[in-house]
């Protein structure tokens, strides 16, 4: 597969290919990045804090996430858990004032050393949004293979490979494989969403974030996207932002919660699997969080 990325082309400040590959791209060299296959876990997160024009906003967060499974960040809103979400793929990078300090480990490669590339790095770990944001200029191939220009892919049968891989994978290829060339304006708000996880699979990335991907969706369209990430995660290990217990429950094996401290940073309080979060919790507030007696 080509150089991917995953986001739409972002660039920005950091905090501290010639030809078109058949593999995806190191992150700074090739004898740097090596695939992880065999690897777990596939990130590890060590004492990860954000803040922004130095006040805290997530603090000290430590915990490894395992290689193709699902782990779900959940907590009240305002815990930090969409904040911790965009640190892993440094998409704070981009906003003034945001610093990221601790440890984030993709495989061994820790994602905010200096020489580490940004745009290639958010190829490895793809993000999709809570809600849709498809290009609405662009036909629905053209979202579908827009990662993969924009790292200088034109190979016509790479990009045609890529775009029907990537929409049987995000279960969207049958509804739309006659439709190739309309605007991604005419799906539906199920099917744009399905679209943005066709992009992000485009690149083959390591990892999938995905906050709260079905916030904006129908139960119809949600049920169908919580079947998707059952399916992908053999495929691709993914972290997910959800205020729906019950989905939590649903698509996680591992949960992180997370809660807002008394100086209202975000703060880790408990994470393991999923049936042991909500059954046998460690923490009194743990279990008064997923029992609904607050949040």
């Amino acid at each position: 597969m080509a150089e991917p990325t995953v986001t739409p082309p972002i660039q920005g400040p950091t905090s501290a290919s010639a030809q078109e590959p058949a593999t995806t791209p190191a992150l700074l060299s090739s004898s740097v990045f090596e695939p992880m296959a065999t690897v777990a876990p596939v990130m590890s997160l060590r004492d990860v804090s954000v803040a922004f024009s130095g006040k805290l906003a997530v603090r000290g967060v430590s915990f490894d996430v395992p290689i193709n499974e699902v782990t779900s960040l959940i907590g009240p809103s305002g815990s930090g858990k969409t904040t911790l979400l965009r640190a892993l793929n440094r998409l704070h990078d981009l906003v003034q004032g945001a610093v990221v300090s601790g440890t984030v480990l993709l495989g061994n490669l820790d994602i905010y050393g200096p020489s580490i590339r940004p745009t290639l790095l958010r190829s490895k770990v793809g993000m999709v949004f809570q809600r849709p944001n498809p290009f609405p200029t662009m036909s629905i191939y053209e979202n579908a293979v827009s990662g993969l220009r924009f790292n200088g892919v034109r190979r016509k049968a790479l990009l045609d490979e890529a775009a029907e891989s990537s929409l049987i994978a995000a279960a969207l290829w049958d509804s739309v494989r006659d439709r190739l060339r309309a605007h991604a304006g005419t799906l539906s708000g199920g099917e744009q969403q399905r679209l943005c996880i066709a992009r992000a699979l485009a690149v083959e990335p390591e990892v999938l974030l995905m906050d709260e991907p079905t916030s904006a969706l129908d139960p119809v369209a949600t049920k169908r996207i919580e079947e998707l990430i059952g399916e992908l995660k053999d495929r691709v290990t993914i972290v997910i932002v959800t205020h729906n217990m019950q989905q939590a429950l649903r698509v996680s094996d591992r949960c992180a919660f997370m809660l807002m401290g008394d100086d209202k940073a975000g703060e880790l309080i408990e994470y393991g699997p999923t049936k042991n979060i909500f059954t046998d919790p460690v923490d009194a507030r743990t279990e008064d969080y997923v029992n609904g007696r607050f949040g």
